[in-house]
């Protein structure tokens, strides 16, 4: 996990990138570090349906395997109206704009502050 608390970890940015990719609407990383003992980052995004958020959710799972990160847990797939990913360290909810609107996680979070995506993935030195 990084220390700078501004910026998105390589991680989640792999994250994120695995849910443009599937074509996720309104992405955002809230940093709760501060705010929460039982994670540091949540990554939020919505799917139009429950096989769009399948999808987000295989290709971030794929995404995250690939750099040797697997789930604690993952819950809500069958339903795919609220898919949650458990990695410990970060949380992925992938919401129906339904159930986002409804849960608003943003709202209750609203302390967190939201972190910058970057338009391109950043290349390590």
């Amino acid at each position: 996990m990084s220390n700078n608390l501004s910026s998105i970890p390589p991680e989640i940015l792999a994250a994120v990138r695995a849910a443009e990719s599937k074509k996720a609407l309104d992405i955002k990383v809230l940093n709760i570090s501060e705010i929460s003992s039982f994670t540091d980052f949540f990554v939020i995004c919505s799917g139009t349906n429950p096989r769009q958020n399948n999808a987000i959710a295989d290709e971030i799972g794929e995404q995250l395997a690939m750099l040797g990160y697997k789930p604690v847990s993952t819950e809500g797939y069958q339903s795919a109206n609220w898919i949650l990913m458990d990695y410990g360290d970060f949380l992925i909810h992938i919401f129906s704009v339904e159930a986002r609107g409804f849960y608003d996680l943003e709202r209750l979070w609203g302390m967190a502050p939201p972190l910058e995506i970057p338009a391109e993935a950043v290349t390590a030195a």
